[in-house]
């Protein structure tokens, strides 16, 4: 690091701490040539992932969206609106470990239906229904037949 005074690349680090919020490294530095101190923070670079939508538009993903749509869908059933955002802290770090800069909305919905179906399969066929688009009860009621099918399992 190279001090902002001085312009010397001989610097070294005093103390490091981490930040109130946890989310970046304190580091109080020395300059060797000039003896002056000053401070650098340094905090983990966060890529922006963009969604792919199904007309091919493109927008950042928005975590508030995805909590949103679980939020309709868990209305008036025992979900706790902690379990929903723990919900939504596994989709996003879902996202975060496929190292992709491009997701689709489809493997967004994807997920959302997987946690759902683990929480309450009442909220995951609410969910369904609106993110399959259920056109028909017919298609309705396969979707309920498949998760009754999984069950006796």
């Amino acid at each position: 690091m190279k001090c902002p005074f001085c312009d010397s690349p001989d610097t070294k680090v005093i103390d490091s701490r981490p930040t109130e919020e946890g989310h970046a490294i304190r580091r109080r530095r020395g300059c060797d040539r000039c003896n002056k101190r000053f401070t650098t923070y340094e905090k983990v670079e966060e890529t922006i992932l963009m969604v792919v939508k199904k007309d091919n538009r493109r927008e950042v993903f928005d975590r508030q969206k995805v909590l949103n749509g679980i939020v309709k869908a868990c209305e008036k059933r025992p979900v706790s609106m902690a379990r929903m955002e723990q919900m939504v802290d596994e989709i996003e770090r879902e996202l975060n470990n496929q190292m992709e800069k491009e997701v689709d909305s489809t493997y967004i919905g994807e997920l959302i239906m997987e946690q759902l179906k683990k929480v309450d399969e009442v909220a995951y066929v609410r969910f369904a229904s609106v993110y399959r688009q259920f056109t028909d009860v017919n298609t309705f009621i396969k979707e309920i037949e498949k998760l009754i099918g999984k069950q006796e399992r």
